[in-house]
Order: C-alpha cells, then sequence, then structure tokens
C-alpha cells in the first residue's frame, strides 16, 4: 500500500521570484487562482539578488525602471539616485512584497525541476528539489533574461588555490579585495560596473579583454526632485508615451538622421548625449541601428571619447571597437576609461592569444602565466534561453522543450511555443525584452497572460497552445526585422556567440509599439495563432 501524499494541485505553478514572478502572482491573486512561486535563491529579488556584485546599479533611469500597476505603489516611493543600486533596487522588490503581501506564496531555496504535461489531465506535474510534488494548469516560467550564468570551461579551471567569483553570483558578503592581486575576464557591462571599484581595492588588476565595449558615462547622482516631480505630475502619460518609442524608454528620440545635418551639428548632438549621459546616446538619431555609415559617426565620436580619456594610445586602441555602436548592448559606466590610467591596472587582450588554462596561482595567456589571487569571471549570461532550458519541461507527447529548440528558440510572440500547451514564458526569445526597458516589458506580458487565461476561464477552455503555422510565421518575422538593423552583425549574446555551441539566432524583437500592436490584435482576434480547447 503506498504511503505517498497526492499532489497538491493549484492554478498556476511560477517560477522565479524576480519582478516577473512577484507582479505575475499578484496578477493571478487578483483573478481568484491560487499560484506558487518557487526560487532557487534564499531571496527574492531575481537578477536583483543575485548580481550583487561592486558598482551593480540598472542602466535605465530609476524614474522610468519602476512597477507601473498601482497608483499608491507610484506615489508612496522615492528613489535616492538617478541610476538605482542593486541594494536600492532590493529594497525595492521587498517593499513591493510587503504592500502585497506576496512572501506567503513564495517558496525560497527550492529549484522547479520538471514539469510534464499530462495530457489526460491538461496539467503539469511539478517537482521540485526539495520534493515537491504539484500539479498545476498552468506553468509560468517568469527566471529572467540573464539568470543562468556562463562560466567558460577553462582547462585547470578547478585547480586554482585562490577565490573564484562570478559576477552573476556574487556572494551575499562582499570579498574584500583589499592587497589582492585581481584577474578579471570580460570587459561588459558587469565588468565595466565593477572594474573601477575593484581597482580602488585591488593591489593590482589585471583584465583579460576578447572584445571590447562601448560605454558611456551614467554622470550619476543624488536623484533631482524636480525632475522625479516633473515625472510623478503626470506618471500615466510619461509611460504612455515611452511604450510608443522604440525601446519602450525616454531616450529622448530624435527623429533626424544623421546625415540630414551638418558635421557641426551632429557633434554637438553626440557632445550633448555625452554629457547627458545613459543609454539614450542611442536616440541621437533615428538611423543609427540602420544604416551603418551613420552608425560610424556614432562609433568614431565613442572611439575618440577613448582616446581623449586613455592616456596610453596603446591601451587606448585596444578599448576601441570596431563593431557598430549598440550592435552589442551599449554600457553605463562610472570612471572605466580612466581606470585604465591607474598604475595598479592591465589590461590584456585575449582576442590572438586566448586564455589557455588556469593555474594552481593564476592563468596563461600567450604562454605567459599571470600570477593572482582571485579571478572574477564576469563572463555573462547564456542568454534567453538558458534558465529555461535548464528546467526539464516536456510537452505534448513528452518531448522537452531542450530538444524543441535544439537549433534554436522558437516561440509566438515570446511567449508561448507549440506543443507546450498552457505554458507561458514572461520576456522570453522572440519578445522585446532585452531590447527595451525590461520592467515595463515584464508588465506587459504579466498583464497579457492573465487576461488570457482569465479569457480562457470565461470560455470555459482547459488549454490553450500556439499553432506551428503561427510560430514558423512569427519566427520569420522576428527575424527579418532583425535583418533590417545592424544587430545581427556582431558577435553578441543577442545571438547566442557567447555560449560555445549554441546555434547562432537572435533572439528578441526588435520594436516595442509594434509588438505589442501585434499581441493586442492577436487577443482581440480571438486569440488568433492559438489553438483552443
Amino acid at each position: 500500500m503506498s504511503t505517498s501524499q497526492p499532489a497538491e494541485t493549484l492554478d498556476a505553478v511560477i517560477v522565479g521570484a524576480g519582478l516577473a514572478g512577484l507582479y505575475m502572482l499578484h496578477k493571478l491573486r487578483a483573478l481568484g487562482l491560487s499560484a506558487r512561486v518557487f526560487e532557487a535563491g534564499s531571496g527574492i529579488g531575481g537578477t536583483w539578488f543575485w548580481n550583487r556584485y561592486p558598482g551593480a546599479r540598472v542602466d535605465i533611469e530609476s524614474v522610468q525602471y519602476s512597477y507601473a500597476f498601482d497608483e499608491k505603489l507610484q506615489d508612496e516611493w522615492r528613489w535616492s539616485e538617478r541610476y538605482a543600486t542593486q541594494a536600492e533596487l532590493l529594497r525595492y522588490v521587498d517593499h513591493v512584497a510587503d504592500r502585497f503581501d506576496l512572501r506567503r506564496d513564495i517558496v525560497l531555496n527550492t529549484r522547479v525541476e520538471s514539469a510534464h504535461y499530462d495530457e489526460a489531465r491538461d496539467e503539469y506535474a511539478v517537482r521540485t528539489s526539495r520534493g515537491d510534488a504539484l500539479r498545476a494548469r498552468f506553468f509560468i516560467m517568469a527566471v529572467g533574461c540573464l539568470s543562468s550564468t556562463n562560466t567558460p570551461k577553462f582547462p585547470g579551471l578547478e585547480s586554482f588555490r585562490g577565490a573564484k567569483y562570478h559576477t552573476g553570483n556574487w556572494p551575499q558578503t562582499p570579498p574584500d579585495f583589499t592587497g589582492k592581486r585581481v584577474a578579471v575576464i570580460g570587459t561588459g557591462s558587469s565588468a565595466i560596473q565593477s572594474i573601477p571599484l575593484i581597482a580602488e581595492q585591488a593591489a593590482h588588476l589585471t583584465v583579460f579583454q576578447r572584445t571590447p565595449n562601448y560605454s558611456v558615462p551614467a554622470h550619476n547622482g543624488p536623484m533631482p526632485r524636480e525632475v522625479e516631480e516633473r515625472v510623478r505630475a503626470n506618471y500615466a502619460a510619461f509611460r504612455a508615451e515611452a511604450a510608443q518609442r522604440g525601446f519602450g524608454a525616454d531616450f529622448r528620440d530624435n527623429p533626424a538622421t544623421a546625415f540630414s545635418v551638418s558635421d557641426a551639428e551632429r557633434e554637438a548632438e553626440y557632445e550633448a548625449r555625452w554629457a547627458y549621459g545613459g543609454l539614450g546616446f542611442l536616440g541621437a538619431y533615428a538611423d543609427l541601428m540602420f544604416d551603418a555609415k551613420a552608425n560610424e559617426t556614432a562609433a568614431e565620436f565613442l572611439r575618440s571619447k577613448i582616446r581623449s580619456i586613455v592616456k596610453d594610445p596603446a591601451t587606448a586602441e585596444l578599448l576601441c571597437p570596431k563593431t557598430p555602436v549598440g550592435c552589442k548592448r551599449l554600457c553605463v559606466d562610472t570612471g572605466y576609461y580612466a581606470t585604465y590610467n591607474r598604475p595598479n591596472v592591465t589590461l590584456v587582450s585575449v582576442k590572438d592569444a586566448p586564455i589557455e588554462r588556469i593555474t594552481l596561482n593564476g592563468l596563461v595567456t600567450g604562454g605567459r602565466e599571470y600570477e593572482v589571487d582571485c579571478i572574477v569571471f564576469a563572463t555573462g549570461f547564456d542568454a534567453m534561453t538558458g534558465s529555461l532550458v535548464r528546467v526539464d519541461i516536456r510537452g505534448r507527447g513528452g518531448r522537452s522543450l531542450r530538444e524543441k529548440w535544439e537549433a534554436g528558440p522558437t516561440t509566438y510572440l515570446g511567449v508561448a511555443t507549440e506543443g507546450f500547451p498552457n505554458y507561458f514564458m514572461i520576456t522570453g526569445p522572440g519578445s522585446p525584452s532585452v531590447l527595451s526597458n525590461m520592467l515595463p516589458s515584464i508588465e506587459h506580458h504579466v498583464n497579457w497572460i492573465a487576461r488570457c487565461i482569465d479569457d480562457l476561464r470565461k470560455r470555459g477552455a482547459k488549454r490553450i497552445d500556439a499553432r506551428k503555422d503561427a510560430e514558423d510565421a512569427w519566427v520569420v518575422h522576428v527575424n527579418e526585422v532583425a535583418h533590417t538593423s545592424l544587430y545581427p552583425n556582431c558577435n553578441s549574446w543577442y545571438l547566442g556567440s557567447n555560449v560555445p555551441g549554441k546555434p547562432r539566432v537572435f533572439m528578441p524583437y526588435l520594436g516595442v509599439p509594434p509588438y505589442r500592436a501585434k499581441c493586442e490584435e492577436v487577443r482581440r482576434n480571438g486569440y488568433e495563432g492559438f489553438a483552443i480547447t
């Protein structure tokens, strides 16, 4: 006789207690549905729980990187800085969780290991790392686009006797680099934010760079109260206008093209954008991401800034990217380039002489061993798909998501994938996600998913599944739109090219306004492109 307990049944299981998972839980509760969130970390916050590295902060201005779903929440929260730090963002997440009493339906320190679709019962059988067995009508992945860390498999990695850290999985107790010889591998966003602060502590910092990245100054500081109050005075209109911009954020987009003005006017515009700081540099001209010659004017402007800041000409040239600006995510920094003027900082290019191996005392590149006490891996993430396929998700016929996406991710609207009924992804591949202001994109997806579930319930429907023809057409469309731009011209994590063996497929959708219009059209037409049972 079996003594096992029957599986608990819920309306929905949500994976991830970051900004997406918290809001999804709130929306489903508002519909009167039962839901539970499972989170691998020991605390909530997702990206802002794990990414505690020195200098970690948002690269969208704080007044834009916040929830819009509750006016009282907007009214009561005040940001202290123009670009909020990781710690402040985590305080914001905690405030939201407490304000809406979300913690009672969140289970921490628990990974969802599998979710298998039961066709007979139209439910997912879900199992967790702590032995939970649950059944849920809907299975929702809210794991984020940049949450599966990527550490290259360097030979000898385990032999290193010093301390090893990854910027995407930073210890809660900050390491002290005082007096240490530190290696940072990588020069992406997390490296660019952390290198200036690590350099202030370390006896010596050696940065190992494969490909340089463009970065613009943040010019961060205390939040100007007049700016915050001006936005808050008409927050709804401010957000509505931002949603109609290409990236879903107010980058002060200039409708003019780069060559419609004189050289002097163009240079003045770039200078003004540099002086203001932030990702709005890409809004300088409407054709920067679509015309290579226009882009080169912006790229050369940024290269000239690097050369003017970095005193050693050879180091400056190593830091100058040769790719179009923006086709890799533009970075935002505080004192990054000036850090290379410090006598305790060395830049080593590993583009032509890759890191050969990790040793007991350091690492070897170009036949030379660099002895260090600590290695910081700022090597990024298995972006967009890594955390999705890490869970053993199986749909109709027992087919796994990993198997289906073996040649690259295929989705319909970035929110569903054919053959996996009642399965939703928040900001999945095929949606604007990382090419947008993430928080409004999260809210848009959560709202769409919640309305979809509510509409299904009102119709008495048990199952919704993307149709293959609609999914195929969407994948073609995503790639057609991408190839009107310069984005596919770089080996970036947008294409998965930072992970060896990962299929090279452009994953985000370019253009927030047309994407939102398409999602609304699909819903208005009775979930066109979906099969509903």
